[in-house]
C-alpha cells in the first residue's frame, strides 16, 4: 500500500486520534491515547473510495497500528452494507482478520471487530456458514466477560447471528458448546439456542430432532447460572408445546379421536432423558396442557 493511499485513508471521519486518559492503551509507557467514535450500523454511510478500500483492506486490517485497524474494520462494515458483492470474494480473509481483532485485548479494537462481525453476519447471513466457527466463539467468549460495553455489543452480535442464520444450520454449530467448561459460555449458548429454536416451528423441530433439542433443554437445566436455566426453561416450554401440536395435528391427519394423551409427552422425555433429567423437564413443563 503506498504512502499517499494510507495517509487518505486515515483520514476518516470514522476514526479520530487524542489525548483522552479515559481510554489508555494498556501496552505499555509509549501507548497511543485515542478516542473512537462507535457508529452504529444504521448511521453508516457509503465510502467515497471503495475501490480503493477494498485494495488495501487486507493489509490494513493486518496492520501493526491499531488505529489503522480500527479504520479497516469500520470500512468493513461500510463495504458490507454498501459493496457486498464486492467484498464476497474475499470474505473469508477478511472474516480471518476480523476474529484475530476480537482476540486483542484492547477494549476499543475489539467492540470495534464485534461490529463488523454482526454487520459481517447481517450482510452475509448464510454465506458467512463457512467462516463463522472462530468468530462465533469469540462472540460467545466477550458475551461472557466483565468489561461491560464489550460484553453488551458481543450480545447483540450474538443476537444477529440467531436472526440471521438458519436456525438449523447454526444449531449445528451451537450444539459444540452446550457441554462447555465456562458457565457463561454455557448460559450465552442456551440464550442463542433458545432464539434458534423459536425460529425453526414445528416442523423444523421435528426435522432438526426432538430428541436432540431435549437432551440440550435437560443439560442445561441443571446449570449453575440462572440465565442458564431460564433459557433452557423456555426451550423445554417451546419443545413440549411443538410436541403436543405435532401430536395433535397428527391425529387429526389419521382422522382418529384428536383427544390428547396427558402420559405421551412423559413418556416421550422418560424415553429420551436419563430419570433426573426427565424428571428436570416434566417439572418445568408440567404446567403445559
Amino acid at each position: 500500500m503506498s504512502g499517499k493511499a494510507l495517509r487518505d485513508l486515515n483520514a476518516s471521519p470514522l476514526l479520530e486520534r487524542k489525548n483522552d486518559n479515559s481510554n489508555k492503551a494498556d501496552n505499555g509507557p509509549e501507548a497511543v491515547y485515542s478516542e473512537i467514535e462507535y457508529i452504529e450500523t444504521e448511521n453508516l454511510k457509503d465510502l467515497t473510495d471503495a475501490e480503493i478500500n477494498l485494495i488495501t483492506l487486507l493489509d490494513r486490517l493486518d496492520s501493526k497500528d491499531w488505529i489503522v485497524v480500527c479504520e479497516a474494520l469500520n470500512h468493513v462494515r461500510q463495504l458490507s452494507i454498501f459493496h457486498k458483492e464486492a467484498m464476497l470474494p474475499m470474505l473469508g480473509n477478511v472474516t480471518t482478520l476480523v476474529v484475530k481483532s476480537l482476540k486483542n485485548p484492547r477494549s476499543a479494537l475489539c467492540k470495534t471487530a464485534i461490529m463488523a462481525s454482526s454487520d459481517l453476519i447481517k450482510a452475509y447471513q448464510d454465506q458467512m456458514l463457512d467462516f463463522i466457527d472462530p468468530m462465533l466463539l469469540q462472540l460467545l467468549l466477550k458475551a461472557s466477560q466483565d468489561k461491560r460495553f464489550v460484553c453488551e455489543a458481543a450480545e447483540k452480535a450474538l443476537i444477529m447471528t440467531t436472526t440471521c442464520i438458519s436456525p438449523n444450520l447454526l444449531l449445528q454449530k451451537l450444539e459444540l458448546y452446550v457441554k462447555h467448561k465456562n458457565p457463561r459460555i454455557r448460559a450465552k449458548v442456551s440464550m442463542c439456542i433458545c432464539r434458534s429454536v423459536h425460529r425453526l416451528g414445528v416442523e423444523g423441530i421435528k426435522e432438526y430432532g426432538l430428541d436432540a433439542l431435549i437432551q440440550m433443554a435437560a443439560t442445561q437445566l441443571s446449570d449453575h447460572l440462572p440465565e442458564a436455566r431460564e433459557a433452557a426453561r423456555k426451550l423445554s416450554l417451546e419443545l413440549r408445546a411443538a410436541y403436543d401440536k405435532y401430536v395433535s395435528n397428527h391425529q387429526m391427519e389419521e382422522m382418529s379421536n384428536p383427544t390428547y394423551n396427558s402420559d405421551a409427552w412423559e413418556q416421550f422425555c422418560c424415553m429420551k432423558l436419563s430419570p433426573g433429567n426427565a424428571q428436570a423437564v416434566l417439572r418445568v413443563t408440567s404446567a403445559v396442557i
